[in-house]
């Protein structure tokens, strides 16, 4: 590896290192420090880690090391228990190997099988799928795993749960274990894991990752959805916040464009990552703590050691990779027994992993609707009011009296002062028709998209159940959802067009009434 880069202590080729690089990998985190260089040897790993520890990457990063893009074969085997679980995995890796263009493919029930055929055909080095459909692809020979090196089995206890152990044992048996690596993740290590990994595995290192216990100071913690996360932050320091922030981006490059979007909306603010000298870093850190910045823009690594007080606000303006950084990152505020505020900006397929980072936490983040036009304006109100009043104290005005005096003659003197006023707020504006600014929404007009569910009368489903199961899991008002229309076998319900992508995410494969069900977007009224 001639050309390389060091990812924390790791050497690695700089097509995988510019990759992660890119993704927003700075340091490894304790998983991936002890995990890469073993199976970059070879070695078989059994980890035990739970979910948020960046167990993927943990094997994603050596296996796209050592996998060959020249060969068209299958050359590395993931097993996950669920298709959600394959496609994350699939889009990681993908991105870790996109450089070395690498091609991965989830397989998964659900999907049409010929569909995958031909990905299939067109040749992918790695394969990430579930047990089953797996297992068909191998009875139908269209997966051959005569080539795989690495096997990797991703939360194995949960698939010992889902009863697939014994499909697991097939499709080890029909791939060849002479110098097979093999890679076990688990949370848990139940006797049935642990017989597993004795009978198929070589001498393999044992690597036991314990989360530490997460601790939430006084820290009130909140979450905005939006698809516009500039225009929402934005929105979100004119009227929310006073004080000195911090406000995290997962990437050197994402700090350097949300410093450069800031600058030009009139922000006084600047960035800290790896990239600066020491200089540069102490010379924005001390015009942070001079109160000369309002907004200090960080990367995790660049903001670890940071002893500020007075930090009044965190800004999670990309969401953090797990429940660890979630919590160092909001650390930031709420110091020396003071009250502190958290926000956090998410896209609505982040749902899940915010709620996953709030279980994990143990904590309460509370969905806050974004400042509407009225509140900006409401809070610009009271700057002008401050400023109103700061201007008549300096008495340096007269110069003005006589344009006052003459409109007096044909105006009331309130009207003149109000006139003047939204004058100076918001510029001269010719008249507009108030007609153009009348918007509907009821029902299926636009704001609302119509779903469709698989279930219906004959599952006993009522309209109650409907409500309480997509307000309680998309956490949205239950008096949100529009008109739904049960049939004997299916359900239609109409949601908000802002929420619907968070809706279809948490209700795919959940259940009403104890019924499995799928959601999907209505094809036309």
């Amino acid at each position: 590896m001639k050309d390389n880069g060091l990812f924390g202590s790791i050497q690695l080729s700089r097509k995988v290192y510019n990759a992660i690089a890119e993704m927003g990998f700075e340091e490894p985190s304790p998983i991936q420090i002890q995990t890469i260089p073993l199976v970059l040897e070879g070695l078989d790993v059994i980890g035990q880690a739970q979910t948020g520890t960046g167990k993927t990457a943990a094997f994603g990063i050596p296996i796209m090391e050592r996998i060959s893009a020249d060969s068209r074969h299958i050359q590395a085997l993931v097993l996950t228990p669920t298709r959600e679980l394959a496609i994350q995995v699939s889009e990681e890796l993908a991105k870790i190997g996109k450089l070395k263009r690498i091609k991965t493919c989830p397989i998964y029930g659900g999907q049409s099988i010929d569909r995958q055929i031909n990905t299939l055909r067109f040749g992918v080095q790695v394969v990430i799928g579930t047990p089953g459909r797996l297992l068909d692809h191998i009875r139908r020979k269209t997966i051959k795993l005569d080539h795989v090196k690495t096997l990797i089995l991703d939360e194995a206890d949960e698939m010992l749960d889902m009863g697939f152990i014994e499909d697991i044992e097939e499709i080890m048996q029909s791939m060849p274990s002479e110098g097979r690596q093999t890679l076990l993740f688990s949370a848990t290590m139940p006797f049935a894991i642990a017989s597993l990994a004795r009978k198929y595995m070589n001498a393999p290192h044992t690597i036991t990752i314990s989360k530490e216990q997460l601790t939430v100071p006084l820290i009130d913690q909140f979450y905005y959805e939006t698809r516009d996360k500039l225009e929402g932050l934005c929105s979100v320091l004119d009227v929310e916040t006073t004080g000195k922030l911090i406000i995290f981006c997962r990437t050197k490059k994402g700090v350097d464009e949300l410093v450069a979007s800031l600058h030009a909306r009139g922000y006084m603010a600047d960035g800290l990552h790896g990239d600066l000298s020491q200089s540069q870093r102490d010379r924005v850190m001390k015009k942070f703590r001079d109160g000369k910045l309002e907004i200090l823009v960080a990367t995790d690594v660049a903001a670890r050691g940071l002893d500020i007080e007075d930090i009044t606000h965190v800004v999670n303006y990309d969401i953090p990779q797990d429940s660890e950084s979630y919590v160092h990152r909001i650390g930031r505020t709420g110091r020396a027994g003071k009250k502190g505020v958290a926000f956090t900006f998410i896209q609505p397929r982040e749902y899940r992993q915010l709620k996953l980072i709030e279980k994990q936490v143990k904590t309460r983040i509370i969905r806050k609707q974004l400042p509407t036009a009225a509140d900006i304006i409401d809070r610009q109100r009271e700057t002008i009011k401050t400023r109103l009043t700061q201007t008549i104290e300096q008495n340096k005005f007269a110069g003005y009296h006589t344009i006052v005096t003459d409109l007096m003659a044909d105006y009331d003197v309130l009207d003149i002062a109000a006139a003047a006023l939204k004058l100076y707020q918001e510029g001269f504006k010719e008249k507009t028709n108030d007609h153009d600014q009348v918007f509907t929404n009821n029902g299926s007009q636009p704001g609302m998209v119509r779903l469709f569910i698989n279930a219906g009368r004959a599952q006993k489903i009522r309209p109650e159940d409907v409500v309480r199961t997509i307000a309680s899991e998309a956490d949205i008002p239950g008096n949100s959802i529009g008109v739904i229309n049960i049939y004997d076998k299916f359900t239609f319900v109409e949601v908000p067009e802002d929420v619907v992508e968070r809706v279809l995410s948490v209700m795919h494969r959940n259940s009403i009434k104890g019924c499995k069900i799928n959601v999907e977007i209505a094809r036309g009224k």
